[in-house]
C-alpha cells in the first residue's frame, strides 16, 4: 500500500500537484481498507517520505506547491464555466456527439499559460468534416486574438470509442474528462473505456455532468446534405489535407506553445496527439521517479 500512495503522488508530482487524501484514494492503482489507508498515510508522513500541508499530500516540502494549486484551482473554476460556454457553440456543428474537458483543467488546474483543452466525440466517419468546420471557427479566433485559448486536440469518433493506447496516463486522461455535452454519447464511451478500472479502480467517471443534444436546423441540414457517398469522399479528402499538413509540421520540427513537437497520430476514426511524444516521455519520467523513490526509501516502504 505504501508503495502504491507513493507512486500515486509520484505520478502527479510529474505535474507538481499535490492530491488531497480523497484523491490519493481515488488514483490509488488498488483497493484497501480505509483503517489499512489511514495508518499508511501516517506511517508515510511520520517518516518523512511524504508532507503534509493541511488537507494536502506531496513528495516534496515545498509549501508553494500548495499555494500553486490553491491558486491554480482557483483560475481553473472560472475557466470550466468558459469551456461549458465554448461546449454549447460547438456541439451545434455538424456530426459533433460529444465534448469533454480534458487536460490540466479537467484536473481543475489553470495557470497564466493554461489553454482549454476539449476531447470531441463525432459521428461514425465523418470525423474529418466536423473537425474541418470546427477549426474553421478556431481560425477566426485570432480576430479576437483568442487562437490558442481553446484547444481541440483530441478527436475520436463513435465507431471507435475505444482507446488504443492502455497505460497510467491514458486511463488517467480518461477518468478525468469532464463531459459537458452528449450525454448518451459519454455513456457509451466510458463503458467503452472500462479497461481504466484495472489502473484506476476507485475513481468513478463523471457521466452525468454532460447536457443532452438538442435539435439545431443547420446542424441537421448539413448532415442530411453529406450523409451519402459525397459525404465520404469529402471526409476522406479532408483527411488525406489534414494528415498531409501535419506531416510537414512534423518534419520542420515546430513546436507548439508549450515547446512540444506538433505531430498528430491520423486516422479515419481518430485525430491526435501522436503518443510516442508528450505520453510516453512522461510516463518514463514517471516511472523513473518511481524507481527512485522506492530504490531511496526502501527499507521505510518494506517496514
Amino acid at each position: 500500500m505504501k508503495k502504491n500512495i507513493l507512486a500515486t503522488l509520484a505520478y502527479f508530482d510529474v505535474f507538481n500537484y499535490p492530491l488531497t487524501r480523497e484523491e490519493i484514494c481515488l488514483f490509488l492503482p488498488a483497493r484497501y481498507e480505509p483503517a489499512q489507508f489511514d495508518e499508511a498515510m501516517a506511517c508515510l508522513v511520520s517518516s518523512r517520505l511524504i508532507y503534509r500541508f493541511d488537507k494536502f499530500y506531496a513528495l516534496k516540502n515545498d509549501l508553494y506547491l500548495i499555494r500553486r494549486r490553491n491558486e491554480g484551482n482557483r483560475k481553473a473554476f472560472e475557466m470550466i464555466k468558459t469551456a461549458r460556454k465554448v461546449g454549447d457553440i460547438l456541439i451545434k456543428f455538424p456530426y459533433v456527439r460529444g465534448i469533454a474537458i480534458s487536460g490540466s483543467l479537467s484536473k481543475n488546474y489553470a495557470d497564466d499559460e493554461s489553454d482549454i483543452d476539449l476531447f470531441i466525440i463525432t459521428a461514425p466517419n465523418r470525423l474529418w468534416i466536423a473537425r474541418t468546420l470546427m477549426h474553421f471557427l478556431k481560425k477566426l479566433t485570432f480576430l479576437v486574438n483568442r487562437e490558442h485559448y481553446f484547444c481541440m486536440n483530441y478527436y475520436i469518433d463513435e465507431q471507435q470509442l475505444e482507446i488504443a493506447e492502455k497505460n497510467v496516463y491514458t486511463a488517467t486522461e480518461v477518468v478525468t474528462l469532464i463531459p459537458i455535452q452528449g450525454d448518451t454519447t459519454f455513456a457509451d464511451f466510458f463503458t467503452a473505456n472500462a479497461w481504466t478500472r484495472n489502473y484506476l479502480p476507485n475513481h468513478i467517471m463523471r457521466m452525468s455532468t454532460a447536457k443532452s443534444i438538442g435539435k439545431v436546423f443547420f446542424k441537421g441540414a448539413v448532415e442530411w446534405l453529406l450523409n451519402n457517398r459525397l459525404g465520404n469522399a469529402l471526409d476522406d479528402h479532408l483527411m488525406k489535407i489534414t494528415a498531409g499538413r501535419w506531416n510537414q509540421k512534423t518534419r520542420q520540427k515546430r513546436l507548439n506553445n508549450h515547446g512540444i513537437l506538433l505531430a498528430m497520430a491520423v486516422d479515419k476514426h481518430y485525430a491526435k496527439p501522436d503518443p510516442q511524444n508528450f505520453q510516453y516521455k512522461l510516463i518514463s519520467r514517471y516511472e523513473t521517479r518511481v524507481a527512485q523513490l522506492l530504490e531511496e526509501n526502501q527499507h521505510s516502504v518494506a517496514n
